[in-house]
């Protein structure tokens, strides 16, 4: 099913001409922003459940200007 919904999603990205770039940051953005959200912006529970250092995770909410409270 995630699968075939993500298929759609990149279907319709190109054809609206959507750069790779742009899209990838979007889904990082949001991604990031959902995880944090569910991890009531704890920043280690948050970098542990996406497999990243929690360096890593500072450095990208600063530069897509995520809050600890977004979400």
């Amino acid at each position: 099913m995630i699968s075939e919904r993500l298929e759609k999603l990149v279907e319709d990205m190109v054809d609206k001409g959507v750069h790779f770039e742009d899209a990838v940051r979007e889904f990082e953005k949001r991604f990031i922003t959902r995880v944090l959200h569910r991890r009531d912006g704890s920043l280690t529970r948050t970098a542990d459940a996406l497999g990243i250092h929690r360096n890593t995770l500072s450095r990208k909410m600063g530069e897509y200007k995520i809050k600890r409270g977004a979400g």
